[in-house]
Formats: C-alpha cells, sequence, structure tokens
C-alpha cells in the first residue's frame, strides 16, 4: 500500500494578532515555497484569517478555522459559520480540539453537528479524539477514542467519512511537554484506522489521514512519521515559531 502524503497543520490556538499572523505566514511562506511532497495548513485566530489569505494566496499553504458552529447562520452571538470560514479562505477546520472540550463543554454530541455542517460547508473536517492522564491511568484510551470516534460519525456515510482527517491528541501531551512514545502513538493510530476499517470499509480506512498532536518538535517529528499509522501531524506550540513550523514540515519527509 502506497504511503499517505503527509499533513502537517499548525495551530495558532489564541495567539498573534493581525500583524503578527502576517509576519509568521510571510516568514513561513518563504521558508517552506520549496516544499512538494507535504500538505501544509496553518489555523490561526479567526481575527487573523482575511490577512493570513491574503499573503498565502498562490502558495500551497491552506487555510483552517479553529473551531466553527453548526447552524449555518442566526442569532448566535460570537460563533462563526461554515459559509463564513469557506468565503475567508479556509479549506479546513479543526473540531473537537482537547481545549474545546475541556473550557467550553463540547462534546461528542456537538462534535457531531459540526462535522456535518463542515461538509455541508465543504470543508475538510480535522476530528480530534484523545483521552486524558487520569483516562489513561485508567486503562480507557481505547474506549474513550472509541467512543469519541463513534459519536463523533455517527448519522454520516463512509463517503462523507472518506473526506475527513482525524487528529489524535493525548491530553495529557498537549502543552506539557510529554509526548506519546512513537509506539504508543502508533498503537492508537492503527487503532483508530481499524475501527474507520470496520465502520467505513477498507479503502476508506487506508486512504484516511491520522495526525497526531501533542507537543510535536523538529526533534521527534521522523520518528513519529516512520510509524505505519501515522500520516502527520497537529502542531500546536511549534508551529508559532516559522523555523520551528519549517524545520518539523521537512522533518516528516525524513521519515
Amino acid at each position: 500500500m502506497a504511503r499517505r502524503r503527509p499533513l502537517i497543520a499548525g495551530n495558532w490556538k489564541m495567539f498573534n494578532t493581525g500583524p503578527q499572523a502576517a509576519e509568521l505566514a510571510s516568514r513561513l511562506r518563504s521558508l517552506v515555497s520549496d516544499v512538494t511532497h507535504v500538505d501544509i495548513m496553518v489555523a490561526p485566530p479567526f481575527t487573523a484569517l482575511g490577512i493570513v489569505a491574503e499573503i498565502l494566496k498562490g502558495s500551497a499553504i491552506r487555510l483552517g478555522g479553529q473551531n466553527l458552529f453548526w447552524e449555518p447562520e442566526g442569532a448566535y452571538t460570537g460563533e462563526v459559520s461554515a459559509r463564513m470560514l469557506k468565503a475567508a479562505g479556509c479549506s479546513h477546520v479543526i473540531i473537537g480540539h482537547s481545549e474545546r472540550r475541556q473550557y467550553f463543554g463540547e462534546t461528542n454530541a456537538s462534535v457531531n453537528w459540526k462535522i456535518k455542517a463542515a461538509l455541508l460547508g465543504d470543508l475538510i473536517p480535522v476530528m480530534c479524539v484523545g483521552e486524558s492522564d487520569a483516562e489513561r491511568e485508567a486503562d480507557q484510551t481505547f474506549s474513550v477514542v472509541q467512543q469519541q470516534l463513534e459519536e463523533g460519525i455517527k448519522g454520516l456515510g463512509a463517503d462523507e467519512v472518506q473526506g475527513f482527517t482525524i487528529a489524535y491528541e493525548p491530553v495529557w501531551a498537549i502543552g506539557t511537554g510529554k509526548t506519546a512514545t512513537e509506539d504508543q502513538a502508533q498503537e492508537v493510530h492503527e487503532f483508530i484506522r481499524a475501527r474507520i476499517e470496520a465502520a467505513c470499509g477498507n479503502s476508506i480506512a487506508n486512504d484516511l489521514r491520522i495526525l497526531y498532536g501533542g507537543s510535536v518538535k523538529p526533534g521527534n517529528i521522523a520518528g513519529l512519521m516512520a510509524m505505519d499509522d501515522i500520516d502527520g501531524a497537529l502542531v500546536g506550540g511549534a508551529s508559532l515559531d516559522a523555523e520551528s513550523f519549517a524545520a518539523i514540515v521537512r522533518g516528516s519527509l525524513d521519515a
């Protein structure tokens, strides 16, 4: 089976004003202008999407939103729709990030609604799943991830799941400096692919890109990417430095 084309995605979280985001995007564009064998996506804050879209226009770097609401429009103060993200230049949207689940009440049900809205809006969902430290210690990793997967894709056909990207992000490894070992990450990625195969068939599971997220750095990307079922990374803190993020992009080719 041919190796899936890697995707390295940068989640800028709640960092960077418009000018700061513009500087970061411009520097990153320059640093990876010669990269042709890796897909790259960045997800700036909503307020910087427009300016970053302009800077990335004509480049191979794709733009993503960090979240969206499940309704197409309406009296939902503070929310952003799929259509708004698409109009701003986005091709992707991150859904169900652990910080959304932890701080803003995101549930498996709301993840499912948002995924359906993203697909209707012609956006590629990057659905995040992952267990907490307590859940891993209680040997609940697979049951937690399975429930998140099953409820996240509930009611979707195999053809819809075909357009997905899934990101496994162990909550205990996000922003902590801890990283799952290569074998730990591979074990969960392999499990995710098997669950998608059971739900949607072998072909869709084989083509599905599953990213690892959790303190990804230039020093550990090659080892992670050497695993059979790790197809890229959802990068947090290290994506806020253009040189560091570019090094991760290039390191993904060294596996």
